[in-house]
């Protein structure tokens, strides 16, 4: 019962971290800046608790987002999901790996997981979403392309920089 309670806390205080982050960082209305601060809390997430909870605060986090108002189209937010899954996955896939030489893996990690999250979100908004499920004008779908392109691997590539900087110090206060 214990391990459960405390699965319950880390996850939930991830999830509301990553909201609140997100919510403070909207305010500058710097995609980059909130970006790259979602994908360090993800990452941390994942690296400092775990598995299951850097899925779950992936996964859920989306839909928080917009049930908050600081998400995009519901129709995105599978999509937005799927590529928090991925960068989480890729990041403790790779990010775990024993070896002597840290920053190697998270240099690694960070590339890995920036490339398949930009993949994921530019497959799935960029060439479904805008043509096939949203009506947008041309306008519109030229703005959210971009959101949803080259600026995702700037973002989650930061996170991982941020994070390779603060994780080993993180480790140690966590215990």
């Amino acid at each position: 019962m214990h391990k459960n309670a405390l699965w319950i806390t880390r996850t939930a205080v991830s999830l509301a971290l990553l909201i609140v982050l997100q919510a403070i960082t909207m305010a500058f209305g710097n995609q980059i800046v909130t970006g790259s601060v979602v994908n360090l809390v993800l990452i941390v997430s994942v690296m400092i608790c775990g598995l299951p909870t850097g899925l779950a605060v992936g996964l859920i986090s989306p839909f928080m987002a917009k049930l908050f108002g600081i998400g995009p189209f519901w129709s995105l937010i599978p999509f937005l999901a799927a590529g928090n899954a991925t960068l989480v996955l890729l990041w403790r896939l790779i990010g775990t790996l024993k070896t002597r030489n840290k920053l190697i893996i998270s240099i690694a990690a960070t590339v890995a997981a920036a490339v398949g999250k930009a993949s994921i979100l530019y497959i799935g908004v960029v060439r479904i979403a805008i043509p096939f499920i949203l009506d947008l004008s041309e306008q519109q779908a030229k703005v959210i392309s971009g959101m949803f392109s080259v600026t995702q691997l700037i973002t989650a590539t930061i996170g991982g920089v941020c994070a390779t900087l603060i994780l080993a110090t993180l480790k140690k206060a966590v215990g």
